[in-house]
């Protein structure tokens, strides 16, 4: 298992200088690359191999027009082409989109190998500078001078703030302890998420309350001149409070998901199609900024670290419109619907929790080992009514109130 560890960093004019030519180097052989790569395609229909861009880079570095390439690093230089690849095989396997090319603009980073930095005695010392790169380390559960990373990222935000990232291989975690206790979680836009307890966390909607303050920085950098001075202040400000929502969402994610973690061993949740539901113009935003991809992304991670059992149940399992008392599913359920009796039961229900309660029933039909059972039929709820065939049941019509 890889981890990484990132920390604020503090270059010296110097190595602000260096890294900086670095950056224009990387960018530079990125955007070659990924031209020649595009024109090759598009007029010989041939796709450019990995041995083929490196043998290019060599090139470009003895020729008279790009001899300051070898100014700088080589190993941030050929990881290059090796990214652009495996960005271009993600591409293919539909994973990804098509590669962009980059700009000075956007986020900067170098990556360097074990033959391009040394740690010693806890400081960090790359190729090509001649004194140590100043960095705070605040993690107490890893030791700098024992840490053996396999690769060291520099990393320059659009706000101007620096970052290196060490890179380490862990052979063995150990896991938590193992509980008994099993959850199951639906996920939504006025609260984030809704446990099959009846917990409710709201959704702290991060980019909305910053909204009006980043739309007047947005609109003072509308009206500056490009180029000028007030444009790169005006900028700056736009990137710091993106930076403040991005640091502050990351934040409430990785405790929400740190505390589920440790709350049960059996944790089950939807596939959402995120990329299709913000093709939604009116919840876009919305969607976007309560980042359903990253909630799951790390719960995966952790899930796998921890030794917890992570189930994510199939995007069209009815899990709103299926009674978890008795089995019985509706014909249909419109979205404005908070609350609904079911028909057959009569059990008053809340639309999320009683989802919640039905994904963490098909979780656990597929924790036991019981296949088919995801789609909700023949799995064992409460309640003195055995559930109803999926295939067989009677559709009637529910009591329901906004």
């Amino acid at each position: 298992m890889r981890t990484a560890y990132k920390c604020r960093a503090y270059p010296t004019p110097d190595q602000v200088e260096l890294l900086n030519r670095t950056f224009g180097c990387v960018r530079l052989v990125w955007n070659k690359t990924l031209a020649e790569r595009s024109r090759r395609y598009r007029v010989e229909g041939v796709r450019a191999s990995y041995r083929e861009t490196d043998a290019a880079l060599t090139g470009w570095k003895r020729s008279e027009e790009l001899a300051f390439l070898s100014e700088v690093s080589s190993v941030p230089l050929q990881q290059t082409p090796r990214h652009q690849h495996t960005a271009f095989r993600n591409f293919f396997a539909g994973r990804a989109r098509y590669p962009r090319f980059k700009t000075r603009a956007s986020r900067q980073s170098a990556h360097y190998t074990r033959s391009a930095f040394r740690v010693r005695d806890g400081a960090l010392t790359l190729a090509r500078t001649n004194e140590p790169l100043r960095f705070v380390w605040s993690f107490d559960e890893a030791s700098l001078v024992t840490l053996n990373p396999t690769m060291v990222v520099i990393s320059r935000e659009p706000d101007g703030r620096w970052y290196v990232t060490f890179a380490v291989d862990v052979t063995a975690v150990a896991p938590l302890d193992t509980t008994a206790s099993a959850i199951g979680v639906d996920l939504g836009l006025t609260h984030l998420l809704v446990t099959s307890d009846g917990e409710r966390i709201a959704n702290p909607r991060h980019l909305a309350r910053k909204a009006r303050n980043l739309a007047r920085y947005q609109r003072r950098l509308a009206r500056c001149r490009p180029g000028s001075r007030n444009r790169r202040r005006a900028k700056l400000k736009v990137d710091r409070a993106h930076r403040k929502v991005r640091n502050a969402r990351r934040d409430f994610l990785h405790r929400t998901t740190t505390a589920l973690v440790r709350s049960a061993q059996t944790i089950a949740i939807e596939d959402l199609n995120v990329a299709g539901m913000v093709r939604n113009r009116h919840l876009a935003r919305a969607i976007s900024d309560a980042s359903w991809g990253e909630f799951r992304r790390q719960l995966e991670y952790k899930c796998d670290r921890a030794g917890r059992t992570l189930v994510v149940i199939d995007r069209w399992f009815p899990s709103s419109k299926t009674c978890s008392t008795c089995g019985r599913r509706l014909a249909d359920l419109a979205l404005s619907t908070r609350h609904w009796t079911c028909p057959g039961c009569r059990t008053r229900h809340d639309r999320d929790v009683n989802a919640a309660k039905n994904i963490l029933a098909a979780g656990l039909a597929v924790v036991r080992g019981a296949p088919g059972d995801v789609c909700g039929a023949d799995v064992r709820r409460r309640g003195s009514s055995l559930p109803l065939s999926a295939t067989k049941q009677e559709v009637r019509a529910a009591r329901h109130s906004g």
